[in-house]
């Protein structure tokens, strides 16, 4: 091993000394003015070099690195590449791949790049940074026609991309690893580089390619996914560009974003962390909010929402304040009933619930005030109804009631989400709202560290007894799946839920249909 290990510093130092450094280890690969060291699959006309750059112009064709460095056989390594997009152009990067003539690339992975998508009857919304259809960031997370740095590091079996010096995503392969057949090629083991021209209408630049060639037996660094039933579904899901969103998440617990965000990655998940904004509930006045959005440094890597508490939530922040936030939801769980008492429905000693018809009429008329007039993008925490009487959720929740708020979600365009916490709305809800064409999103709404079924730690998807009826959605059975129209087979406990939004840009947002067969 000794030796080995002297042969590769010798390797790596030859290749130094015989190609153009940039320093600090690292090789130059790219000249700026021709093609030398580079080789072009099908279309080579699809490739142009502009201003020191190397630009994607044409049909489908795959630009390999065939250079001297390492014989462009790459195992461990930082790949640094300055890129620039126009709006709605696809490309990528491959590692640990080969030349073939045609085709997409079957070895190694590809690192996407794609900052904005355009309609169509396929949308791509695997984005920026991700670790295609193994980790997929689900956010733009930079501009088009603006010039950022991606990078890309291999040690061992752990694969980490940046962007602008930012983690995006991460995978480490496990022992076991599970590919759907037409990823079967996206392994790990040694290759070379290549850049796509995807289509006419995706112009990319390239330029200040370079590589730092890292000693091959460098240990992994990552923990690898050890429930591997969890990662079928994961892959899965990320392969069949099923965006894998949580638009319903909070920092509660001690719970810090770092930590937020390392967990997102872990499973290819994205965010919207959301702050609670009303009475008694997290910022309460409009110079509370103001203060901390001054000082808020937001992240590219989620997105950041206002939870909207009570009623009078539109009379206690500014417009200006609310238009700050990525989007804005709120639910129908405090509000005044007819007798005056302000009420929190969650919280016994704060509702009055009288007869149960009249109090649900009054929560209809609520939920429909809500999403009607209240300027917000999501109806969270939809259908909840207290503890004393969440056990006769498909008796009080009627078809005439379910028409009304299906009717006023439709009309109004405000999503419906899809609630872990929860389990809710029901099955028969979620149905009639997708004939309606209601959109919809997914999550989590934990309330600390340790819910049973949040995202944020690893909960075991156990419900809350007096919170989920029985009519709702269930974890651990093939219900979820059927539903929204996901492969077969259980929906796992850790999944939490899955935060599964189908898509449609809708500003910040992305809002869309659930498919309901």
């Amino acid at each position: 091993m000794k030796y080995l290990k002297i042969f590769t510093f010798v390797a790596i130092s030859l290749a130094l000394f015989s190609c153009s450094a940039a320093g600090d280890g690292w090789i130059i690969l790219f000249d700026g003015e021709t093609f030398e060291g580079w080789t072009a699959s099908e279309q080579a006309e699809s490739w142009i070099i502009e201003e020191g750059a190397i630009v994607t112009a044409g049909e489908r064709s795959h630009l390999f690195y065939t250079g001297d460095v390492l014989d462009h056989n790459f195992k461990n390594f930082e790949f640094s590449v300055d890129v620039k997009t126009k709006p709605e152009a696809n490309s990528g990067i491959y590692i640990h791949t080969k030349f073939q003539e045609e085709g997409w690339p079957y070895d190694g992975y590809e690192c996407q790049v794609l900052n904005s998508s355009g309609p169509g009857d396929y949308v791509e919304h695997k984005m920026t940074g991700s670790i295609y259809a193994i980790r997929n960031v689900w956010k733009s997370v930079t501009a088009d026609n603006e010039w950022f740095t991606y990078l890309i590091k291999v040690e061992g079996k752990t694969i980490q991309t940046y962007i602008n010096g930012e983690l995006a995503a991460e995978y480490t392969e496990p022992d076991e690893v599970y590919r759907p057949e037409s990823f079967a090629g996206r392994l790990l083991s040694s290759g070379t580089f290549a850049f796509q021209c995807h289509d006419p209408g995706s112009v990319v630049a390239y330029k200040n390619i370079k590589v730092k060639p890292l000693a091959d037996d460098l240990p992994t660094p990552g923990t690898p996914p050890a429930d591997l039933e969890f990662e079928k579904q994961i892959v899965d899901l990320s392969s069949q560009n099923f965006p894998l969103i949580d638009f319903h998440t909070h920092l509660k617990g001690g719970i810090t974003r770092e930590e937020a965000l390392a967990h997102a990655r872990s499973y290819g998940f994205t965010y919207g962390i959301a702050v609670n904004c009303g009475l008694k509930m997290g910022f309460e006045t409009d110079e509370e909010l103001k203060a901390y959005l001054d000082a808020f440094e937001p992240t590219p890597f989620a997105w950041h929402a206002m939870q909207a508490e009570g009623r009078e939530w539109l009379e206690l922040f500014s417009k200006e304040n609310r238009d700050r936030f990525d989007y804005v939801f709120t639910d129908a769980m405090t509000w005044t009933n007819d007798n005056g008492k302000r009420m929190r429905l969650w919280i016994p000693e704060e509702t009055e619930i009288g007869d149960p018809q009249n109090f649900m009429d009054q929560l209809v008329n609520n939920i429909v005030k809500v999403v009607t007039i209240e300027p917000v993008d999501i109806h969270v925490n939809p259908t909840y109804l207290p503890a004393d009487i969440a056990d006769q959720y498909d008796v009080l929740w009627t078809d005439e009631r379910i028409d009304k708020v299906v009717q006023a979600l439709a009309e109004s365009g405000v999503a419906l989400e899809i609630n872990n916490r929860f389990r809710l709305p029901s099955a028969t809800i979620i149905k009639s709202a997708k004939e309606a064409g209601v959109k919809f999103t997914f999550g989590t709404n934990n309330g600390g560290a340790n819910d049973p079924g949040q995202m944020i730690t690893s909960g075991n998807g156990r419900h809350i007894e007096n919170s989920r009826p029985e009519g709702g959605i269930k974890t651990g059975q093939d219900r979820l799946p059927d539903l929204l129209g996901l492969p077969a087979g259980p929906v796992h406990p850790a999944m939490h839920g899955a935060p599964i939004p189908v898509v449609t840009n809708r500003g910040a947002l992305h809002i869309g249909t659930v498919v309901v067969e």
